[in-house]
Order: structure tokens, then sequence, then C-alpha cells
């Protein structure tokens, strides 16, 4: 067995942060297209670059780090082509990155000529294993490294005309001693001596998450507590996932203080990736802060990264996965259906179970918020045909529709699609197993009211089919469905009527009429049936023929 030992532990004691809470966003950083890039297996060609860069300016990102220049041509081309093709707003600074060494210093600024606003992002090793093991340096020497390079970045920037921000990470942040730290970032800030509203922004990494966030929290906030030119700062944290809190640490990052996140969408990035900007972005909004950038559209944004970068969004993935806002439980169904049903009648705050924001918010639709296998209920199948198909099914109706689509589910050992809940709705409610079956019928006001659709007294007469026989009932009644009933009643078919629904289905010349009856037998057993047809009186004889049919095959 390999042997491991606990990561360098951090408690500071005047942490005030686990009593906030987070009421703003903060300052987003896109290293999509360097951090992002560089840990593809195919790393993205100049055209999907572009495609990828200007869906981040769409979205509304105003500092983008594009690329590290001086480590490679590709990058180099790109960061000129940017520039030279006027592709960058002038709101949108355009961040590289560099190593702190001279001749790449050198090069990246051969690379942003011409760019108004630079953030130049420049970096060295300061935890014990890289001094010790890579560079064998004290660190008196880690801090002339870091110091050098930021002399030389202001004399180089002072000669660039246009607007330059230093960025410096001590990398490795979270393996190195707190104070150490805390010392290589006072001499950076004052070695670059920022002058009028000018801010340096020290960008503390978890290069390799080796802690729980809360460790975290405690080194962001006691870094920010020591630094000694605080007004002149602007933290900003870079989580890896490691241990899988990047999300989690940047968030407690924000609450200790800091100002900044760098990440990219979907969390892309060296090995278990980065922070997950659109999952940040999306739990702000999901507690009614505005993120500042544009979500609207989130399948759009999945299918530009997964172009771009070949990647895949997993399909559990928050807020984006296919499967995010999808309830195959019976319970949750039933919950979100309810909730959803609440919600369009009375409005106000988004407040439905299992749903942490409306998927329409994020371009999502409601189509594949219920899915039906073995697992769902009935409540399911009753969204699935109300919110596809316009089918408003009667609460009493929706035991007998759960139990038919679960065993139907059952039966075929997997999920159901819209079109065979739809077929086994069918089967349940509308088809006619029984032994009646309407020919055609006609009815007559017994008074002077030519309205048929209303509840006044009318004559039926109407031609069965009963058992491969024609029969001719006649019967009068409250309306068409009560004339029906006492006809059928006269042919010894003994039932009561329960309930009755109706509603359209679309509108304008194709709608349609669903009616919906419920019946009991002598017995107390209740029987379904439904109807639909361009006529409403139709539609209510076809229901009632439809529940007596499965009443009289229950008593055969």
């Amino acid at each position: 067995m390999t042997t491991y030992v606990p990561s360098q532990t951090f408690s500071y004691e005047n942490r005030s942060w686990p009593s906030r809470t987070i009421k703003s966003k903060p300052v987003w950083c896109s290293v999509d297209l360097r951090d992002g890039n560089q840990a593809l297996a195919n790393p993205m060609k100049p055209g999907q670059k572009m495609v990828f860069f200007r869906q981040l300016v769409a979205m509304g990102f105003k500092e983008i780090e594009v690329s590290f220049p001086a480590a490679s041509k590709d990058d180099f081309d790109f960061t000129r082509t940017i520039i030279e093709d006027g592709v960058i707003p002038d709101d949108c600074a355009i961040q590289i990155l560099t190593q702190a060494r001279p001749a790449l210093i050198k090069r990246s600024f051969e690379a942003i000529n011409g760019a108004k606003k630079i953030i130049l992002h420049v970096y060295n090793s300061t935890s014990p294993a890289q001094r010790e093991i890579v560079f064998h340096k004290s660190r008196s020497e880690i801090i002339s490294i870091a110091v050098d390079a930021v002399r030389q970045i202001r004399d180089l920037s002072s000669a660039h005309g246009s607007s330059v921000t230093l960025e410096y990470s001590p990398e490795s942040f979270s393996q190195t001693e707190i104070d150490f730290a805390v010392e290589i970032c006072n001499r950076v800030v004052e070695t670059w001596n920022p002058v009028d509203n000018e801010k340096v922004i020290i960008n503390l990494p978890s290069t390799v998450e080796v802690t729980t966030p809360n460790v975290f929290a405690d080194q962001i906030e006691y870094m920010i507590d020591n630094f000694d030119r605080r007004d002149r700062i602007v933290t900003s944290v870079h989580t890896h996932n490691d241990r899988g809190c990047a999300v989690a640490a940047a968030e407690m990052a924000l609450l200790a203080g800091a100002d900044r996140i760098e990440g990219t969408l979907f969390g892309n990035g060296e090995r278990t990736g980065n922070a997950d900007l659109m999952t940040l972005a999306l739990n702000l909004y999901s507690q009614g802060i505005d993120p500042g950038i544009d979500i609207s559209d989130i399948m759009q944004i999945r299918d530009t990264f997964e172009t771009c970068t070949s990647m895949t969004v997993p399909p559990r993935h928050p807020y984006a996965g296919e499967l995010v806002f999808t309830a195959f439980s019976g319970s949750h169904q039933d919950a979100i259906s309810k909730g959803l049903t609440h919600y369009k009648k009375v409005g106000g705050v988004w407040n439905i179970p299992y749903l942490p924001v409306d998927p329409a918010d994020i371009g999502r639709s409601y189509d594949a918020v219920i899915r039906i296998n073995s697992q769902s209920g009935k409540g399911g199948a009753a969204f699935i045909m109300e919110s596809v198909f316009g089918f408003q099914t009667p609460k009493e109706f929706c035991p007998a529709l759960g139990a038919a689509v679960q065993k139907e589910a059952d039966k075929a050992g997997r999920e159901l699609t819209n079109d065979e809940v739809r077929e086994c709705y069918y089967k349940t409610f509308m088809e006619n197993p029984g032994p009646f079956s309407i020919v055609n019928f006609t009815v007559s006001p017994v008074s002077n009211d030519t309205d048929m659709s209303t509840d006044k007294s009318v004559s039926l007469s109407i031609r069965l089919m009963c058992d491969k026989s024609e029969i001719t009932l006649s019967g009068k009644g409250n309306g068409s469905i009560d004339a029906f009933s006492n006809a059928l009643k006269s042919h010894g078919v003994i039932f009561s009527l329960e309930s009755y629904h109706e509603h359209n289905i679309g509108s304008g010349s194709d709608a349609k009429a669903a009616a919906y009856i419920a019946i009991k037998n002598e017995h107390g057993m209740s029987f379904y049936g439904a109807g639909v047809d361009t006529d409403i009186i139709n539609a209510s004889l076809k229901a009632l023929i439809s529940s007596v049919n499965r009443m009289v095959s229950v008593r055969k």
C-alpha cells in the first residue's frame, strides 16, 4: 500500500466567512481557451477557438483568458488574430498567461501588441514540493523570481501604450505555507506599486485540490486579512476539482471575501477540471442573484461547447445535463405536476418541488421534465398526457392510468416514449373492449330549447352494435348524457353516473373536445371512459360508452 499523509492543515481562528451569505456576483474570468484548451486530447483548431471566443463574448464575459502565447505558435497566432481582426469588444479584457521567465514575458508582449485592454497573468510555483523537488529553490529565490518578473512586466507595459493589468498567481497556493503565500503576494504588489485607480489581481489557485472547501476558505480569508494593500487588490480564485469540490470551494471563497472567479464552462480542465462557471452562475440565479452573464439558452451554449471541444456534457451535469430536470420517480412526478399546475394558476415566486430553477428560464423545455418507466406513477403519466397531448386527466382517473402505464413499462423493461404513454392512455380509457359501439344517434329537445350543449330535457334515439347485432335504444333526460344513460338502463345496463369533465384540446379550426365520464356499478366499483371529437356531444357519448364497456366486460 502506498503511504499517504494529510495535506497541510490550516485553521483560521478569526474566520468570519461561515456567517456570511453571497449577495452579489463576482467578476467572472473564463479560462476555457487556455486552461480548458490545454486539457483537451485534441486541442481546438483556430476556427473552433474563434467560435468559442465569440460565444463567451455573447454571454457577456468581460475577462477572457485566450492563450499562453509564449508556449505555442498556435496560441500566439490566435492572440494576434483576435486583435488584428478587431473581434475583441472595447469593454472586454483579454488575458494571457506566462511563466515568470524573461524570454516568455518578452514574447507575451509581442503577442498582445495593439490590444486595448490586457490582463497579463504571470505565475511561479511556491509550494514546498515545487520549490524543493522541481526547482531546488529557497523561499527567497522564489520571491526573487516573482519580483523580477513583475519589474519586467511593469517596464514593458509602460512602453506598451495600452491598459495592462497585472495578475499574479502563486501556483499551488493551496499547498503553500500560508505565511509564505502572504509574503510573496505582498512583495509582488509592492513591486508593481499600483497608482491612481490601478489594481493588481492576486489569483489564489487550488492548483491541485487537496483539502476540504472550508480549509480553502480559511486560507482565502487569512490572505485577504493580511494583504498590505487590500484596497489595491482584486482577490481571485482558481479552483480545481480533484476532490470534486471546485464549485463549493469557489463559493466558500466568495464568502471569505474573494472578488473574482476563474473557471470554465461546464468545468473542463486539467485532470478532473476547473470550477464550472455555468453551475456557479446558475447557483446564484437560483437564489435571486443576477449572475451577470447570459445563461438563458444553456442548450445552445452546451452545443457550442461540445462542438468546439469534442467533449460531452454528462446527462447528470447540473442544469445542462439531459436528465437533470427529469423525474422518473412516481412521488417526484406527482409533486412536480402539482407544483407546475399551481404555479400556472397563481404565478409568483418559483417554488416547484424538485426543480430549483424554471427550465424555461435557461432555454430548456418542459417536455422532458417527467419521463415514464417502471418507477413512475399516476402523476407522471397524467403530466405527459397534458403537457404533450393536451389531455387534462381528471384526478380520479389517474390511479387507473398509473397502474396501466406501470404495467406496460414493466412489460417493456425500459422507459416508455410519449407516444407509448398515449397508446396506453387510449387503451385504458378510449378504446372499446366491451360489446357496445355507437352507429349513430339523434338528439332532439323536449322543450323548445334547441341548444343541445346544455343540460336541458332532451330525447335521444341511438343505434348501437351489441355483440355483432344492431339495436336501437331511446331515452329522455336532462341532457344527452342523462338521456343515453337512461336508454342503456332500459336495456338492463345498470349503473350510476359518478363524475363528468370536459375541456377543449387545441384552439381554432383544429380544436377538439375531450370528455371524461366515471360510472359506478351496483357493487360500487368505478369505471372510467374518455372520448374525443370535434363535437362535445359526440365526445361525451363516446366517453360514456367506453366506461360502460369496461363495466360490462368486468361483469362478464
